[in-house]
Formats: structure tokens, sequence, C-alpha cells
């Protein structure tokens, strides 16, 4: 077999000596790669170069495509950004794959049969990070859901349980409530699952199924959702595990994939070979499984555990009556080469489908998009605040084909109608709907000169649109 080129980063503290393990046991398993060394991290930063990654490393980290990248320390203040940050930025990786899985008796858990997966989207919602300050009291943010990172996702999330032998997926998502964003998401998850009989596939409502990770997590297997949920979980689900030291994690994307352990770099056991290299292994195991090479991933992952069953332990995991022998990063290396070939016998052994996952996303399918009115948000903090005084006012300004329908104050209808009680800050709405075809921006430019005109300032416009027919746009409480 031909061998396949990837890149290797060493990182910091304790990183270069699980590098040193996990090659050493791939090395044991005749895994057909070769490896390219990159210098990232801290030695890095403090040559001035904020990203930690210096530019000859980018070419190599581009060519090679995939990236196997032990624990980085980022040095406190200075500005100094996270590489993962931007690793996933600059490369796409739009997929955040972190298992999590419990390996009781020999590692304490509270739920001995939690094995699941949390597969995030890490490019697009909230994490966007695109705010303003719109007015003196109100802010707001963009929640941004498409419907390719939506696809791509979803996708993935089928192909890895395919891959790794997995029963179901599940969809967390809040489409009860963002019914467009979350909606879209969960509309494609229900379009994908389609494609995959094979697969269970169900959707949880995530204030449900975040209590459902922390509570039962072992009725769980794949979990795919958008980002700032996923990010959420992944951390109750880590902290409900009790083996977060045994954690590999992959950032996954179309054409690149960086894998990693969960945990960081621990300066404090820096060349004391005593820190346990299974996290960092498990991220390798994903790896091989990502580049084809799931033959390989299936022999070390095996032999991993039964190394677990047969009690020789690092000493994060050792314990007086469960362990056999306290062993060193590279001893443990070595006690998994000495298993290669060999399946536990109390732990479920694991059994990966061979061939890579690719990710085709469904070809576009042309739409009508109509016109269908804007909405106009405005600072407006005079009059007492009264509905009535602001409605009145934009009522009076609409006109070349755009009718006031309505006024909303965070989202709640206040004119026509509303009531006293409703709590009402200086950020406004007005909702203006097209009364004929033809209207489009030209019409909504007109509006906001006029709007402008009668003293009003107007500070943020929404068109809203029609596609196929279907509103684009959410209904206001009270509308």
């Amino acid at each position: 077999m031909d061998k396949q080129r990837i890149t290797v980063a060493a990182g910091d503290g304790i990183g270069p000596e699980l590098l040193r393990a996990v090659l050493h046991v791939f090395e044991g398993a005749n895994v057909p790669l070769d490896y390219d060394v990159v210098e990232v991290g801290e030695q890095v930063y403090l040559k001035g170069i904020t990203t930690g990654i210096p530019t000859d490393a980018w070419d190599v980290i581009r060519r090679n495509k995939v990236m196997l990248k032990a624990p980085i320390t980022t040095p406190l203040g200075g500005g100094y950004k996270s590489i993962n940050v931007t690793l996933r930025k600059a490369l796409g990786l739009f997929a955040n794959v972190r298992p999590v899985k419990a390996y009781t008796p020999y590692v304490p858990s509270n739920f001995p049969k939690l094995d699941m997966v949390i597969v995030r989207e890490n490019e697009e919602d909230l994490y966007g990070g695109i705010e303003y300050q719109q007015t003196r009291e109100m802010t707001v943010a963009l929640k941004l859901i498409s419907q390719p990172g939506s696809e791509s996702i979803i996708r993935y999330a089928f192909e890895y349980a395919r891959a790794y032998g997995r029963k179901a997926v599940t969809c967390m998502s809040k489409n009860n409530i963002m019914k467009i964003t979350d909606g879209l998401f969960e509309r494609t998850f229900q379009a994908v699952a389609k494609e995959y009989p094979d697969i269970t596939a169900d959707h949880m409502i995530i204030d449900i199924g975040a209590a459902r990770v922390a509570a039962k997590p072992d009725t769980l297997d794949v979990i795919v959702t958008p980002n700032l949920y996923g990010d959420i979980i992944s951390d109750v689900a880590a902290q409900v595990s009790g083996s977060v030291g045994l954690g590999g994690s992959a950032n996954v994307g179309r054409t690149s994939a960086m894998f990693e352990a969960i945990h960081g770099s621990a300066p404090k056991w820096t060349g004391k070979d005593a820190s346990n290299p299974s996290g960092f292994l498990q991220a390798a195991v994903m790896m091989l499984v990502h580049l084809g090479l799931a033959d390989y991933g299936e022999k070390i992952h095996n032999a991993w555990l039964r190394t677990l069953e047969d009690g020789y332990h690092t000493r994060d995991i050792y314990r007086e009556g469960v362990s056999v022998q306290k062993v060193g990063t590279l001893g443990f290396a070595d006690a998994i080469i000495a298993r290669l070939g060999q399946l536990p016998q109390q732990l479920e052994p694991v059994s990966f489908k061979a061939g890579s996952m690719k990710i085709t996303l469904s070809p576009a399918a042309p739409v009508k998009k109509t016109f269908s009115g804007v909405d106009v948000y405005l600072d407006w903090d005079v009059d007492g605040r009264d509905p009535r005084k602001i409605g009145q006012a934009m009522q009076a300004v609409g006109g070349g084909g755009l009718k006031l329908h309505m006024v909303t104050n965070r989202g709640v209808q206040v004119y026509p109608g509303g009531f006293p009680e409703t709590f009402l800050t200086d950020f406004w709405c007005a909702r203006y709907f097209a009364t004929g075809e033809g209207v489009g921006n030209p019409q909504v430019i007109e509006l906001l000169s006029r709007i402008q005109a009668a003293g009003f300032e107007v500070v943020k416009t929404e068109n809203l649109y029609a596609f196929d027919g279907e509103r684009g746009y959410s209904v206001d409480a009270g509308e």
C-alpha cells in the first residue's frame, strides 16, 4: 500500500511525549503514513507570530490536508489567537467531532454504558460573532444557519455513524421557537436521514436533549447539532463521562482535517514520562478512519482496550485493586503494541467500516424568490414611548407600494393593538408589506427617505421574501 503523507505538530508541554508515543504505536502497527513535522504553538507565538503558525507551516498543512496536532500552549495576554480557531476558520473545518465514552470498571463513571458522539457544526450559528449595538438599550446578534452548512454537518454525522458502526443519529435544535434558522437545520436533517435507512434518525428539542445528555447519556448514540448547542452539550457530556483525559476530537472540513486530544498541554508534567497518551491516540485513530485506514485504526483501538483490561495504566487512571502495573507514557505505548491483533474480553471491541468518508452536497434546486416587504428598525425614545405615536407616524409615511402592517417592540406587536403591560424599549420595528408586484429596493429606499424626513432614525432594515410561495420571515407575537 502506498503511504499517505500527513502533517504532525508536537505542540508544547507534554505534546512531544504524546506524539512520540502515538507514532511509536503507528510504527508497531505498520501504519502506512509518512510525516511532515511543523512547529506551531508557544515558541512560534513568542517569536512574534500571533497566530502561532508560521507561513512555511501553513504551506505544509494546506498541502497535506490532514494534521495530527498535539496539545498547544497559548501564552497569556498579548493578543495571541487560538490556533484551533485559526485553523478551523482558515481551512473551513466545519465539523467538530467529540466521542464521549465510559470505560468502567477501569475508569470510574456514573454511567458505565455511556458511549456517544457529539457532531457539532463548527462555522455558523451565533458563533459567526456578528453583533451590533443599535440603540442605547438594544444589542443584536445574527444567527447564521445555511442550507449547505447544515447539510454538510448532517451528512457528516450519518457518514460517521456508518463508518464507526453506530446505530442512531439524533438531531437537537430549537425549531419550535426559531422556526426559520433551526427549522432549516431540522428539515435538512429529515431530508438527509431518508438516504440512510440503515441508521435510526430522530429529533429532540435542545433543552430536553441537554437534560438527556446530563441525566441519561447512555441512551444516546450520535448527536448532530448547530454550533452553540454543540458547544454546551459537549462540555456537559465531558463532565458526566468521568474520562475527559481519554477523549480525542476532530475538526473536519471538505478538503482538510485536524485531529487532537481534548485536554491541554499540562506543562507541569513535561518531560516526566507520566502522561496518558490515550486521548491523543483516540484522535489518531479517528484520523486513520478519516484517511480510509479503518482496519489499522480498529486494530490499534482494540489493542488499547485490551491494554486497559489487562491493567497497564498510567498514573492518572491507576487504582489499587484494578490496575496491575503503573506505566509511563512510552511504557503504555509498548503495552499497546504488545497487544496488537488482540481483542478486549470485557469491553466491547470496535469495528470500523473501510473506506474514507466523503461529503457530497445535494445540487441546489431552483427557487422563486419574491419580494414581500421590509422590516424597518428604528431608534425612538420620545413621547413616552407611546406605540400609537410611532405607529401613526409610520403609517403616514407609507406609500409607493409599501403599506404599514404593524409596529413591534422586541418581537411583540404593539400597533395596531397591543397592551399597556408590554415592556417597551427604544428599539422598534415597522413592518411594511408590498401592495402589488414590481415593488422592491427602489421603493424601500424611497420609504427610508420619507422616514428620515419625518425625523426618525433608521438603524437597520431587513427585506422580507417568500421562497416558492413560502414565507421566509418570522411572524411576531400578536401578529
